[in-house]
């Protein structure tokens, strides 16, 4: 028994149909660039300043921590009124390091809370280390209690603390993001000026025609 065959859609349909999805995938996979992009530039940022909040991320460098935090994460610190038994901190190694030098800063965990003379001072270990850290140190020393962590995450903002990272994870993507919304601000621009453009011919054609 003969059955009526689908229509066969054109060549060009279907050219269409492959050109919108590949469209649509190329915007996707350029807003996820996008939101990679501002995720390091806010990472290397609140590595170097502090956020409103007393918000800073910093880099784990060892696996002290593991495994709870893993060498190359990237952990969020606020700092806090007080700080307690348990709580994981980033400190600086000495009070007077400066806390944007990665190598300056330690992640550990407060295991005891001492008195001295009314100031606290605390012993902290990292969860790998089978003792305790041998010097206490100050609330001074203290960046904040890490709120969570990233793994792997920094790895990225340690890169672009060198020149070429900087270059490379920054600035190249910065100047490609900026010339992108030029070229589309370009775009809305010519599609205005047309549109006006349009519409005063047609209300010039409409006043002929009177």
């Amino acid at each position: 028994m003969w059955k009526a065959q689908p229509p066969i859609e054109p060549i060009g349909s279907e050219m269409k149909k492959v050109l919108n999805k590949t469209k649509i995938l190329g915007r996707c996979l350029y807003w996820i660039l996008v939101a990679l992009f501002l995720f390091i530039a806010a990472g290397t940022a609140l590595s170097v300043f502090e956020a409103p909040g007393g918000y800073r991320m910093f880099v784990v460098m060892s696996g002290s921590m593991r495994p709870k935090i893993k060498a190359g994460s990237i952990a969020l610190v606020s700092r806090q009124e007080e700080y307690k038994t348990n709580d994981v901190i980033t400190f600086l190694k000495n009070p007077s390091d400066n806390a944007r030098n990665i190598k300056s800063t330690i992640t550990h965990r407060i295991v005891e809370v001492h008195d001295d003379e009314g100031r606290p001072t605390f012993t902290t270990k990292g969860d790998a280390n089978e003792t305790p850290d041998i010097e206490m140190i100050t609330e001074r020393q203290i960046l904040g209690k890490v709120l969570f962590s990233i793994p792997q995450a920094g790895k990225a903002i340690a890169f672009t603390k060198t020149q070429m990272g900087f270059t490379l994870l920054i600035v190249i993507p910065a100047a490609i993001l900026i010339y992108n919304e030029v070229l589309n601000i370009k775009v809305e621009i010519s599609k205005m000026l047309k549109k006006r453009k349009d519409k005063k011919e047609d209300n010039s054609d409409n006043e002929d025609e009177k």
